[in-house]
């Protein structure tokens, strides 16, 4: 990239080099030759005046026939295009057989002498004096114009080289300056595993796109890092929680393979079964939060009349003869898949019957274009500090949380996933009264239901 950007800039310079010499020679050019000739059309009409002023036979200013740095020759020619008078080294025949008549200038353009005597840009300018009518040649010289304009080639030929060299250099070392972070976060970056993703990048005290990208490095490893281990801990407790059934069910059979006669239908109905239910709902739960980790919840979406659910929800809660229920169910649709909204109900349901004391409040009702479902209860209560944090996996904040209250520290986090995929949000607040209330909003399928203003 040194190498690629140093010839590309070196390129562009000599590019720009090349094409602004070229045009400052033109203009240099074409500037001198404007004031050789301006100076050279002056000269002409001074002695125009003083040929059309003096008497006849007066002899021409000695001065207006000298030569300079501009000024490179003069003749006067009388009617018949003999030289009468003439500057000093002036060719002894006229620069241009011409005769112009009085009052006008005529641009008789190059005229180059034979052997390089001169080369000059002639102007003629006719004037009538009292000795007969007198035309008047004088030629700006060439040779100062091509020599400075010769010189000044000369030095851009040099220069621009050199320029390029130094453009090309400068660019090779500062685009080495300005990736040396880029090879220091890359070689980091090389180094790190797995088993060390705890270690970042350096970020350059600049706070230019580099330094901008390495602490969106660092961003990404801490991600990566809270990753693996989220997943790691998922691992663990995944495995701790599958153990548990799994060696209840193996000393059940061990027992019954040593001791057939113990077989019996209450050791299948308190044991077996139970825990094979057990073993198969977390498994299921696993299974649901990975399609979520694939963002594979909510793929058949549909008319769901959320007030249905709750009103089936609240109609099995009335079964626990130890809980009293409020409900005020208002009819709103919302579109979702039905049987994971289903599941979402559910599980804030149970969640709500396995922590209160002796209430349980369910509200469905639609504000605004959103449904919104309202799950409380009066037991002690989630701590603010931790209700972000029950929406992990497998998080159980007490002993009252514990697994033989039947929860796996799944059941939040699989409301969590289900209301994500449906695009809306939930949130845990305080019971009025004390206990913990769940309130999960979701978008409300206004288009194809308009909910109805009774209370069930």
């Amino acid at each position: 990239m040194r190498t690629r950007s140093a010839a590309a800039a070196g390129l562009v310079v000599t590019v720009g080099v090349v094409v602004a010499s070229a045009a400052l020679l033109l203009v240099l050019y074409h500037t001198l030759q404007q004031s050789a000739q301006t100076a050279a059309q002056s000269r002409a009409v001074q002695l125009v005046e003083q040929l059309r002023n003096e008497p006849a036979g007066a002899d021409v200013d000695p001065g207006l026939l000298g030569t300079d740095g501009q000024v490179g020759v003069i003749q006067l020619l009388d009617d018949r295009g003999k030289v009468i008078h003439a500057s000093a080294d002036a060719p002894p025949t006229p620069l241009a057989s011409i005769v112009v008549p009085p009052a006008q200038t005529v641009s008789v353009g190059r005229i180059q002498l034979a052997g390089d005597r001169g080369d000059y840009w002639v102007t003629a300018r006719g004037v009538a004096t009292p000795a007969g009518p007198v035309t008047v040649l004088v030629g700006a010289d060439r040779e100062p114009v091509e020599t400075t304009v010769g010189t000044v080639a000369v030095l851009l030929a040099i220069s621009g080289p050199l320029l390029v060299v130094l453009v090309a250099g400068a660019t090779y070392l500062l685009v080495g300056r300005a990736l040396q972070p880029v090879e220091e976060i890359r070689f980091r970056v090389a180094s790190i595993s797995t088993a060390q993703l705890d270690d970042r990048v350096p970020v350059p005290p600049t706070r230019d796109e580099i330094a901008h990208l390495a602490q969106t490095m660092n961003d990404m490893l801490a991600r990566l890092q809270a990753g693996h281990a989220a997943q790691r801990r998922f691992v663990s407790d995944a495995s701790h929680e599958l153990r548990s059934p799994l060696a209840a069910i193996s000393a059940a059979l061990d027992l019954v393979h040593h001791r057939p006669d113990m077989l019996d239908a209450e050791l299948i109905d308190d044991a077996l079964i139970p825990e094979t239910h057990r073993m198969r709902d977390l498994v299921e739960d696993l299974l649901l939060l990975a399609r979520a980790d694939e963002q594979q919840l909510a793929r058949r979406p549909v008319g769901v009349d959320l007030d249905d659910i709750l009103a089936t929800e609240s109609a099995r809660l009335h079964g626990y003869s130890h809980l009293v229920v409020h409900s005020s169910i208002v009819a709103v649709r919302v579109t979702g898949d039905a049987a994971h909204l289903a599941r979402m109900v559910r599980n804030l349901v149970d969640n709500a019957a396995r922590h209160a004391r002796s209430t349980v409040e369910l509200h469905c009702a639609s504000r605004g274009g959103v449904a919104v479902l309202r799950i409380a209860d009066d037991g002690p209560g989630i701590p603010p500090e931790q209700r972000a944090r029950v929406f992990d996996r497998f998080v159980r904040l007490d002993s009252s949380r514990a697994r033989d209250d039947g929860g796996s520290g799944l059941g939040l986090a699989i409301v969590a996933e289900i209301v994500a995929a449906h695009h809306g949000s939930v949130q845990i607040g305080d019971r009025a009264g004390g206990g913990a209330c769940v309130t999960v909003t979701l978008p409300a399928d206004t288009d194809s239901y308009v909910p109805a203003d009774a209370n069930r």
